[in-house]
């Protein structure tokens, strides 16, 4: 297989990495992975990712930290890849508030890293995962990749902005792709998603921030996958790209589809707004449209009904005809 087919996926145990990782494997790929398997969340779930193509033989495993550059200069020595996909970062706006040095470290300081070692050994295109939050507390919609941002709401948004602005400055082909709050199978343990699913198949309360119209551009894990292996090769200087679903849903609307799909009514503790957290999320997704060809296949019912389905099944807590049973048809 020629050199190109060489890719480096950091953050490849995590939820998007895993996903992106398999479907690489799949399309034939040499794949290899960097984390860290930090305990932002349960090690054990990013184990349980990566144990579903560990043993195939184009896959390879490097367990270390971005922080870590004698070791993940010789990562690279060794795998020489073609593209870097950087998906390793400290995650989570709320929690950045609490330790911004940390996330400093990681997001920007790691990054920095990778860069600078990808420029060394001549990697052909980088691309990074930046996010919707840099959008901040933005008022114009949709969002644009040309908006200004200087209304970022967290340490981790203003991290991402950094890890863009290194990116462009980089000198390497490179591509960044702000992902606008993604769901699926697998999803982490600390997104509404999986939070406010758990909690209303056990009966047990959720907690709303804020009131009940705030939106968010939920975007099914496929469509970021896609819009992401879309990116690959695509040896332009520096391009910014939004992958959203281009259809911001309400929390009231967000709650009401788990409710229908599961059939339990939600119980609701409205606490205020955090201030971490933006009042909408709104994809402006013409750019990836042009450059990239890609549009979102998945609206929000339909990812969720893929998500509850998939959680029911690794928590085994209900029969595996619970969701025919209350669906409907829906």
């Amino acid at each position: 297989m020629s050199q190109n087919r060489k890719i480096l996926v950091t953050g490849h145990a995590g939820f998007i990495g895993s996903h992106l990782t398999r479907k690489l494997l799949n399309l034939g790929f040499i794949v290899a992975g960097v984390d860290n398997y930090n305990d932002y969340y349960d090690p054990k779930i990013k184990q349980a990712n990566v144990d579903t193509f560990r043993r195939r033989p184009n896959f390879q495993e490097f367990r270390l930290d971005i922080l870590e550059r004698l070791k993940l200069e010789a990562c690279l020595k060794a795998v020489k890849p073609a593209i870097i996909i950087h998906l390793a970062a400290r995650a989570g706006v709320r929690p950045s508030l609490k330790n911004p040095q940390l996330y400093h470290q990681v997001n920007v300081i790691g990054t920095k890293n990778l860069l600078k070692l990808a420029k060394t050994f001549e990697v052909n295109q980088f691309i990074f995962a930046s996010s919707s939050s840099v959008y901040g507390n933005q008022t114009k919609v949709p969002f644009n990749e040309n908006d200004v941002l200087d209304k970022p709401a967290s340490p981790y948004a203003e991290t991402k902005l950094a890890g863009e602005k290194l990116s462009q400055e980089s000198g390497l082909n490179t591509t960044v792709l702000r992902f606008f709050t993604v769901y699926g199978p697998g999803g982490r343990p600390d997104m509404a998603p999986y939070l406010f699913t758990k909690a209303i198949l056990a009966g047990q309360p959720i907690i709303r921030y804020g009131d009940d119209t705030s939106k968010r551009d939920y975007t099914y894990i496929d469509d970021i996958v896609s819009g992401i292996i879309a990116a690959i090769g695509k040896a332009w200087p520096f391009e910014i790209i939004n992958l959203g679903n281009n259809q911001p849903v309400s929390l009231s609307d967000f709650i009401k589809t788990i409710e229908t799909i599961t059939g339990k009514t939600a119980k609701i503790i409205a606490k205020p707004r955090h201030p971490a957290d933006v009042p909408l999320t709104f994809a402006d997704i013409s750019k990836a449209q042009r450059l990239l060809g890609w549009r979102p296949k998945t609206d929000l019912p339909t990812g969720l009904k893929q998500f509850i389905g998939s959680y029911l099944k690794d928590t085994a807590l209900f029969p595996n005809n619970y969701l025919d049973n209350s669906l409907n048809n829906h």
